[in-house]
């Protein structure tokens, strides 16, 4: 017992002491005992608080309810589910005539307005435009949008544009609160941002997070989608909160919340939101002309990867190869060729495919662009003039290919290859190469087939058999080489490396 005294005297005298201390001097404001640094010297960091941003800006994100008429069945012919003898009549009628479908050529009838989806919005003008997403009020025959005050207005849809998720409706009402619109491109990874919406329908919901990333290019495998460089966060989005703003800590707008990663429909840690760059510029376009035009100049192109650098000669892997050019097109006009490289446009350094696309399609058909081009180790220059790309708009290849003959022992690489007739270059619109007759090796591997069309060897276009076996020849067996491949899939680059290395 005596041994306790001394530890109890001294516990209590240390408690008194900073109950002392505590009475003497108050807490800091927005104090927080877990952010005290563990560092010494370091300075307290205190997590941001985003009320003042949803007092703010909350008023102008909408909760968007649509409704469409879906077909129904005709149970009892003559008879609406609308008629008052309807249910009368429906409990006389044998079962298996109760959900008798309409036959064929019969125009099913139109049903009740029915509950048809939910999203979110936000007001970009005090007159009443909403820029939502284009999956929200797609298809829908009436859209209606209730606003922070309980008030529930019907809304007009003035254009949707699936190609990048963007649509506008629009109430009629004044004096709306409006959000801010902000520059995406700004955006840091690690940099804290809000989502404001209707998750599962739970209006004005606000959840917090951080950029992840930004650019994730290719995340929808929908040929109809544009290239958008979508900005990952790791913001709570469900569904419902589609068509919402995602803020910054100024009170921003910087993108449109749009699709989740998810293996169950539910938010699993990864969203996507289209950057408002992006999206307000097509929005714009809706707004005053109710769809988007955008511009093309008639290239197939893909992606520079680190050994079809190695093979054109290029320093490091950048801008966009070109696989195919559209006879009469403005690229072609300007001499543009397959196997060529876009580096830049309009001094600006192309950083990839997406990049080069989205870029091509932001510009207004007529606008005159300049381009410098990587073609057959060397730069040069090319101008042309913006076209107008359309939905039916697609690049055409004739799916026909050169008959071959069979049986050839592949060579070098793993080809053997034959000279492809005049007048079949002529019908396919060939500008010369060979034909493979057979393929092994490190070619098989690189997805050759028998009946590929061989157009270039790194930078040298290949017109002839001879023309092949000399680019051949002179390949660096240390180095992959880079094959202008055409098939009826196509025009693509292969990668194969020689037999020697």
């Amino acid at each position: 017992m005596k041994r306790l005294q001394p530890l109890f005297l001294g516990a209590f005298l240390a408690l008194a002491t900073g109950i002392a201390q505590a009475q003497a001097t108050p807490p800091a404001r927005n104090a927080n005992p877990h952010n005290t640094p563990s560092t010494p010297g370091a300075t307290a960091q205190v997590l941001p608080d985003f009320a003042d941003l949803v007092d703010k800006y909350g008023p102008a994100v909408v909760n968007i309810n649509t409704e469409t008429r879906m077909p129904r069945q005709q149970a009892i012919p003559g008879l609406s589910e609308d008629d008052p003898f309807y249910e009368f009549f429906k409990r006389f009628m044998p079962p298996e005539q109760r959900q008798q479908q309409p036959g064929k050529g019969d125009k099913a009838p139109k049903g009740p307005l029915r509950p048809f989806g939910l999203g979110s919005g936000f007001i970009v003008s005090s007159d009443g435009y909403i820029v939502t997403n284009a999956h929200v009020v797609e298809n829908a025959d009436e859209v209606k949008v209730r606003l922070t005050d309980k008030r529930e207005l019907k809304a007009k849809v003035i254009g949707v544009d699936l190609r990048s998720d963007v649509a506008v409706v629009k109430v009629d009402a004044t004096n709306l609160p409006t959000v801010k619109i902000g520059d995406s491109s700004k955006l840091r990874t690690g940099e804290w941002v809000i989502a404001i919406g209707s998750p599962y329908g739970f209006a004005n919901s606000v959840t917090a997070g951080i950029v992840s990333a930004t650019s994730r290019d290719n995340l929808s495998t929908d040929p109809n989608m544009d290239a958008v460089p979508f900005i990952q966060t790791d913001v709570a989005v469900n569904p419902g909160n589609s068509g919402g703003p995602l803020l910054n800590m100024h009170g921003e707008v910087v993108g449109i919340n749009s699709q989740i990663f998810s293996r169950t429909g539910a938010f699993a840690g990864i969203s996507f939101a289209i950057p408002i760059d992006y999206a307000y510029g097509v929005a714009e376009q809706l707004m005053k002309t109710g769809h988007v035009t955008r511009g093309r100049i008639g290239v197939g192109i893909t992606n520079v990867t680190r050994d079809l650098a190695d093979s054109l000669g290029l320093p490091k892997p950048q801008g966009a190869a070109v696989l195919n050019v559209e006879d009469g097109s403005p690229a072609a006009k300007a001499g543009l060729e397959p196997g060529d490289v876009i580096l830049k446009i309009d001094g600006h350094a192309v950083d990839g495919s997406s990049d080069l696309s989205r870029t091509i399609r932001g510009l207004k058909p007529g606008t005159n662009v300049h381009l410098t081009v990587f073609h057959n180790g060397k730069t040069r220059d090319a101008t042309m003039k913006v076209g107008e790309f359309k939905d039916t708009d697609e690049t055409k290849e004739s799916s026909s290919q050169p008959s071959t003959p069979q049986a050839a022992k592949p060579g070098k690489l793993g080809l053997a290859v034959s000279d492809i007739p005049a007048d079949q270059k002529k019908a396919l619109k060939l500008p010369g190469g060979v034909a493979v007759e057979a393929v092994e090796g490190a070619a098989q591997n690189a997805g050759i087939q028998p009946g590929d069309v061989i157009l270039r060897v790194n930078n040298t276009d290949i017109a002839n058999v001879k023309a092949f076996n000399d680019a051949i020849a002179k390949l660096d067996p240390k180095k992959p080489v880079a094959l202008l491949v055409r098939n009826e899939q196509g025009t693509r680059f292969a990668i194969i490396r020689s037999e020697n290395e």
